[in-house]
């Protein structure tokens, strides 16, 4: 495939991020609304002393997933298969493990109890492996729609309903 066409392609799976990360927000947008309605909703650098108030856990999940955004967007812009997209992918792949894993220590939204979003730290826990088990076999085709999965629902997604007025990014940016 030559440079033009995945170029062409890279752009049409950001805009295909983009447009799914505009959808997962239209849950949150009516609350967003109603923040900024209220004059709740001033957008700040973020709020380092709320950041360091947090338990541990939540700082390693919090850095690692916005670390995990970036370098997964740049991961789906480059060229695929060649070293940069070996590397960016292990230190991806590192990094959401390790935001998967931290998820699992923090329980402080159900009351000490796990809920249903730990249900997807557990399905990215096993779909990172799956990923590079596939492409071990050269089977890109399952490669590629595990880590897309991952991305869109590990990140996008989750990373989303983050921001819901009176959660902790949205105190950390917004509050």
């Amino acid at each position: 495939m030559n440079a033009a066409v995945q170029f062409v392609k890279a752009r049409l799976l950001l805009f295909v991020v983009i447009g799914l990360g505009a959808a997962t927000a239209l849950p949150v947008a009516p609350a967003l609304w109603r923040a900024a309605q209220a004059g709740q909703f001033q957008p700040h650098a973020p709020d380092w002393p709320l950041f360091f108030q947090q338990p541990l856990a939540v700082q390693i999940h919090v850095v690692t997933a916005i670390a995990a955004l970036a370098i997964g967007t740049a991961v789906w812009l480059l060229p695929k298969g060649r070293g940069p997209h070996k590397a960016l992918g292990w230190s991806w792949v590192v990094l959401m493990m390790i935001t998967a894993l931290a998820s699992l220590f923090i329980t402080g939204l159900n009351g000490g109890f796990y809920s249903l979003i730990h249900l997807l730290s557990g399905w990215v826990i096993v779909a990172l492996p799956m990923a590079i088990y596939a492409i071990r076999r050269r089977n890109v085709r399952a490669h590629r729609r595990h880590m897309a999965a991952v991305f869109v629902a590990g990140l996008v997604v989750a990373g989303a309903f983050t921001f819901i007025p009176g959660r902790f990014m949205f105190q950390l940016f917004f509050g």
